[in-house]
């Protein structure tokens, strides 16, 4: 203020409020004469200072824009790149030091993403797949097809999944190719039906996208690993089905067969028994024989024909047959060896059976042309003429599981045998008994179907082994020789070995019925044989397992190691592994190469009753009642496949399912499981459902109880 009072203002508006503060002159002052000179004094006067408001922002009126935030920014990020890398590093550092913990978090997450870098997208396709094939763990490459699109793209690559396969041994696919190439082509027929069998060849009610697909070397790897995963592990019980034992004997099941569709078991009841393989269901029961079924095969829908070595169809020594074929569908008789008897007599005699019944056929009878329409659709007689063999390939062994590929039909086949001594031909989809043959005068202890040939073979207490048409429901020859009951038989390609209670076993040609070899060496009876069409495996009584040569007849090696009767046998070829199951409650592994022995498992308390193994896995069952895995390769216990029961009966199994026939607490129990993927759990609600919908049926005179 005393500043403000000792100097003059200098701005305009100072001296303004100057001005008006100054006092007026009075008159007095004026002076009277303007010849004289004003004498004027300057009078300071004290002048408060007015409020001073904050600083104005620059101007802007140069024609220059502001500058903002992010032009600030840029403007750094200029300078910053202008000066020394090290005078970054040290500003930086010091910007680091001033930041807070959650601006570190943010910078944190900002420069992340900027450090990673996609070098598998910005690689050719080529050396990306490359790098990739050296990944031999499926869960790394699942992971990492989920870290981007591009990513997502390379490693579904076919190439990567088929060396995974082969790394992991999934090398099965050709058989999965063509069962999905098959489904294809029996969906592509189906609209063509005209399905006047009452519905029986309607579409089933699998999704139309499973039939639609085309064979992927990932998906197969996938469910390839899923189902030795659920091996190991575990797998989903379908069903588990109990049985009420009559008598003592009746219940017992004596031979089992499944495949994809189907689980057949054959019962002591005289009763054979279809369970569906997709859910477990009891869908069929199958009444006709007249006492105790001891053999039953399953012969699966589709495939295709295999030429017989002397023609394009096998049917016996019979001329003429082909056109019997031909003619079958139009019911048009041919006396070709025929009996000498009327179309309406053979009518007559079909009208006097049961209504449920098939054709029953005498040695040297030919009735094929006289059963239903419907049924020669089933057993494929009205395209046989179409039928094209020329994909089919002779099989190199007989499936454990006693089932067999068709040879193109469009229906499953069951054909079962048994003490009432007649081969029964059954409809799987309908339950119809087609052909009831005639020909045995004893019990038939065994039975095995041909690959892609509708041919069967048994094997007798008359000590006889007989080879059937099932498609014609015709005996085609007798194999005679033995002298004594037939107990087991092994096919392989057009030939047969039979074992026989007279010690010795004997190798057949099916098409001429000619005996190749006697092998005599065994010195009780033969209770199993193997055959893989160069090799001959046989166990009986005397405790000893002996190799033969198909080619020569000699045997080649003799096994020990057993110290009661040897009676389970597998040999496979592609494993070259004989695994040997006795009453003694061993399992002994040999290999085919040197004829020692691999491994020798204590597998069970008693005798070892079922037996069957693969590449990956073997499954025993015993007397103990008792169902194990062992690893195949090394012999190794993996785990306990079902719950404690009193005995063991049977056990089949396929990739993705096992079927385990078992007695406990005093009933029959059949387990079917499930290795398959799991595509949802199927409730008990869903498959009463399922049976509302006539899905699941029991063909009339069967006894509720038993469902």
């Amino acid at each position: 203020m005393a500043s403000s009072s000792k100097h003059p203002i200098q701005n305009k508006k100072n001296k303004s409020a100057r001005r008006s503060h100054q006092p007026a002159y009075n008159a007095t002052n004026v002076p009277q004469n303007l010849s004289q000179t004003p004498q004027y004094q300057t009078l300071y006067i004290p002048v408060e200072s007015p409020p001073t408001p904050a600083p104005s922002p620059p101007s802007v009126d140069n024609g220059l824009p502001a500058i903002g935030p992010s032009d600030q920014q840029n403007s750094l990020a200029s300078d910053n790149t202008a000066q020394d890398p090290a005078i970054r590093r040290e500003y930086i550092t010091s910007f680091l030091d001033s930041c807070s913990p959650e601006e570190l978090l943010f910078i944190s997450r900002t420069i992340t993403p900027l450090l990673k870098r996609d070098f598998v997208s910005y690689l050719p396709p080529e050396l990306a797949l490359h790098v990739l094939s050296f990944i031999d763990e499926p869960r790394t490459l699942t992971r990492a097809s989920r870290v981007s699109r591009n990513w997502y793209r390379i490693v579904r690559d076919e190439t990567i999944w088929r060396r995974m396969c082969y790394i992991h041994e999934f090398d099965d696919w050709e058989a999965e190719a063509e069962a999905l190439s098959e489904r294809n082509r029996l969906r592509r027929k189906k609209p063509k039906d005209t399905h006047a069998d009452g519905g029986q060849n309607a579409p089933d009610h699998r999704s139309h996208r499973d039939h639609s697909k085309s064979f992927s070397f990932r998906r197969h790897f996938r469910n390839s690993y899923i189902i030795r995963t659920n091996w190991r592990k575990g797998g989903e019980l379908l069903s588990s089905h109990r049985l009420p034992i009559v008598s003592p004997d009746n219940g017992t099941v004596t031979s089992l067969a499944l495949d994809s569709d189907w689980v057949v078991v054959g019962l002591a009841s005289s009763m054979v028994k279809l369970f569906s393989a997709h859910t477990g269901v009891l869908c069929r029961t199958l009444i006709g024989h007249d006492s105790g079924v001891w053999g039953v095969c399953l012969v699966s829908k589709g495939g295709h024909r295999m030429p017989a070595p002397d023609g394009p169809i096998a049917s016996g020594n019979i001329e003429g047959s082909d056109l019997l074929y031909r003619e079958a569908g139009n019911n048009v008789q041919f006396n070709l060896g025929r009996p000498s008897s009327s179309l309406s007599e053979e009518l007559s005699r079909l009208n006097l059976q049961k209504r449920h019944d098939g054709a029953h056929v005498m040695p040297s009878e030919f009735l094929e042309h006289l059963i239903p329409q419907a049924m020669q659709k089933a057993l494929g007689l009205d395209i046989l003429e179409g039928i094209d063999s020329s994909n089919a390939e002779r099989d190199s062994g007989q499936s454990m599981s006693a089932s067999s590929r068709g040879w193109g039909q469009p229906n499953s086949i069951v054909v079962s045998g048994g003490c009432d001594k007649t081969l029964r031909v059954w409809d799987a989809k309908s339950g119809q008994c087609i052909y009831i043959m005639h020909g045995h005068t004893a019990t038939i202890r065994c039975m095995r179907m041909l690959h892609n040939r509708p041919i069967a073979l048994t094997g007798s207490r008359d000590s006889t082994l007989r080879v059937w048409d099932v498609q014609l429901g015709r005996c085609l020859r007798v194999l005679e020789g033995h002298d004594q009951s037939v107990r087991c038989l092994d096919v392989c390609g057009n030939k047969v070995v039979s074992g026989s209670y007279d010690s010795t076993c004997r190798l057949w040609n099916i098409d001429t019925g000619e005996c190749l070899h006697v092998l005599v060496g065994h010195l009780h009876q033969v209770y199993c044989v193997a055959f893989d069409g160069e090799i001959i495996a046989s166990g009986g009584l005397d405790t000893t397992v002996r190799l033969w040569d198909a080619e020569t007849g000699q045997c080649i090696a003799l096994l020990q190691g057993h110290t009661a009767l040897v009676c389970q046998l597998q040999l496979s070829s592609a494993t070259g592994i004989l695994a040997t199951g006795g009453s003694d409650g061993r399992v002994i592994t040999f290999s085919l190469k040197n004829y020692q022995p691999l491994h020798l498992i204590a597998a069970h308390d008693s005798s070892v009753t079922t037996l069957q193994f693969d590449k990956d896995f073997l499954v025993t069952g015993g007397n103990d009642g008792r169902v194990r895995l062992y690893e195949t390769q090394t012999g190794n216990f993996v785990r306990e496949m079902s719950e404690p029961s009193q005995s063991v009966w049977q056990v089949a199994f396929i990739k993705d399912l096992c079927a385990v026939m078992c007695k406990r607490a005093g009933k029959t129990v059949v387990e079917i499981w499930s290795l398959r993927p799991t595509k949802g759990k199927k409730t008990r609600k869903s498959r009463k459902i399922a049976q509302a919908e006539g899905r699941v049926e029991v063909i009339p005179g069967s006894s509720s109880k038993w469902s």
